[in-house]
């Protein structure tokens, strides 16, 4: 009988011993995960902090509904060609092997935003019919956005110059050997505005939107405004009809040129509304 009571005793000091293990193992795990997940939870928000939103062709802000989304820089000297972003899509540059030396040109629909066509045309040892050729056929309402990379000035006549200013441009006429100039017009342009910006020569590039040259002129597309100085100027006498050319030229000079024998690369950065029937 006592034998047999205390293997009862030790069976169930055994199961006890057991339970316990079995609690305390099942705790200690359950510890450990939670300050697991408490500690990398608290890594992750250190590593990570929280990042701006970026917007479509890393815009600084969003567009509204029914505008496109566009940046685009000049080329940097005669090493770094021209880049073209629109709806956060590359449009020309380097990377896509489809920019060069001259006037870069991408022609883009109004309405939907689709790329029509692109083209480089060299300004220093090319020809400038082929440009004449191509500006000729831009058809009305076409978005007209234009980077130059090096020079853009040699070969360009007065017929192609006209052209361009057709498009809304006034600094085509005064571009010089080695100027930095991007564009953005369109085909249908009418008359031309006294609204207007110049500053012919920058000490230094800001990349603020502050823009050379800034016009609301008649087109058939929506308006288009780049930056603020233009919205207050335009706006208030502006109609669905007009559109605000944005352009920036840097003139190529030995005082301000910030690389040896080129000036400043420009970029600049926008919304433009689609066409409106």
């Amino acid at each position: 009988m006592r034998t047999s009571g205390v293997l009862k005793v030790a069976v169930l000091v055994s199961i006890l011993s057991l339970m316990v293990f079995f609690v305390v193992q099942f705790l200690n795990v359950n510890l450990n995960f939670n300050l697991g997940n408490l500690f990398v939870s608290s890594a992750s928000s250190i590593r990570e902090p929280s990042k701006p939103p970026q917007y479509k062709c890393r815009l600084s802000k969003p567009c509204p509904d029914r505008h496109f989304a566009f940046k685009m820089a000049s080329g940097a000297a005669s090493v770094v060609g021209p880049k073209i972003c629109l709806e956060d899509n590359i449009l020309m540059s380097s990377v896509k092997n489809n920019v060069g030396r001259g006037i870069n040109i991408a022609l883009v629909n109004g309405k939907t935003g689709d790329l029509i066509k692109t083209g480089v045309f060299d300004m220093w040892a090319g020809d400038v019919k082929p440009l004449i050729a191509f500006l000729k056929t831009i058809e009305e309402g076409t978005v007209v956005m234009m980077a130059t990379f090096d020079d853009a000035a040699t070969k360009l006549n007065d017929e192609a110059k006209q052209l361009i200013s057709e498009l809304g441009s006034s600094s085509i006429s005064t571009l010089s050997f080695r100027d930095n100039w991007i564009f953005v017009g369109g085909k249908g342009i009418k008359t031309k505005s006294p609204f207007e910006q110049v500053n012919s020569h920058f000490s230094s590039f800001s990349f603020s939107l502050s823009f050379d040259k800034c016009y609301a002129v008649e087109l058939m597309l929506a308006k288009f405004c780049c930056n603020k100085t233009c919205q207050q100027s335009a706006l208030g006498t502006m109609v669905k009809s007009h559109l605000c050319v944005c352009l920036q030229h840097i003139k190529n000079s030995a005082e301000t040129n910030k690389y040896e024998g080129w000036p400043e690369v420009l970029e600049m950065e926008g919304c433009i509304p689609a066409r409106e029937d």
